[in-house]
């Protein structure tokens, strides 16, 4: 098992992916990219995944990329293309994504956890923007995602001094959604999985990419949007189901089926 650098499981609706080279403290090699790239690609297109959770084996989240053994043959920017595959897969995930994190989320690593819809934490957990330490800018979106985040004084600080923050300090921030203690942790965010794979899965999409997309855009780009994707919520199965069941004092059943023929 320790030979497979990215574990799968699924419960249902949601599917668990577990970095795992705990050796390295889950460090992603070029391995583990490919095996993420190929993961997220077949999520997004399976209806079966509702939602995703990501986690690090033996303690620890991810320790950003690999860099023991110096940097990889070929050119950089088609490595980078290959990365930021990765990034944007995350990105565009029709279906929320959770980050489950422990010990350390640095560098790439913290920012594959900031490129989830939620985070959750335990108080041991520590992040970096480790970046400048070893001479580099930031990568895997982060120039993009802190700002939005935290904004751009912050982000500037992060990045620039490239601090070892705590799991209270990234709550403040708004960086994590939760901190949970260690015991708890795993059955919170199965909860959570379960609560966000139980949901209208067409209306999540379009709520997460209006989010993801609002900020970039006007007023009434964003209104326009909001109209276009809540006609589509009406022709699915969906909102009739919740009109339904909230008449009926039930709990809907979403299926995300198309209704109109």
């Amino acid at each position: 098992m320790g030979d497979v650098v990215l574990l799968t499981s699924r419960d249902g609706g949601v599917l668990t992916l577990t970095l795992n080279r705990p050796g390295r403290k889950n460090a992603i090699n070029a391995e583990l990219w490919a095996a993420l790239r190929d993961s997220l690609a077949a999520a997004g297109n399976d209806p079966e995944v509702r939602a995703i959770v990501i986690t690090g084996a033996g303690g620890d989240f991810c320790s950003g990329a690999d860099l023991s053994g110096g940097v990889d043959a070929g050119h950089p920017l088609a490595r980078m293309r290959g990365i930021n595959e990765v990034a944007l897969l995350l990105h565009e995930l029709p279906v929320p994504s959770v980050a489950k994190v422990d010990g350390v989320a640095v560098g790439a690593g913290w920012n594959l956890a900031l490129g989830c819809d939620l985070v959750v934490c335990s108080p041991g957990a520590r992040f970096s923007q480790i970046f400048a330490r070893r001479g580099l800018s930031l990568d895997f979106g982060g120039s993009w995602l802190l700002p939005k985040l935290v904004g751009l004084q912050q982000a500037k600080r992060l990045a620039l001094l490239a601090e070892m923050i705590d799991a209270a300090e990234a709550h403040r921030l708004g960086l994590v959604t939760w901190v949970v203690e260690p015991e708890e942790i795993d059955a919170f965010v199965t909860d959570l999985g379960k609560r966000l794979a139980a949901g209208p899965p067409v209306a999540i999409a379009q709520s997460k990419a209006l989010l993801n997309e609002g900020a970039d855009r006007s007023m009434r780009d964003a209104l326009a949007s909001e109209a276009r994707t809540q006609t589509i919520n009406f022709a699915t199965a969906d909102a009739p189901a919740a009109f339904e069941a909230f008449r009926a004092r039930t709990d809907p059943v979403f299926t995300g089926e198309w209704s109109v023929r």
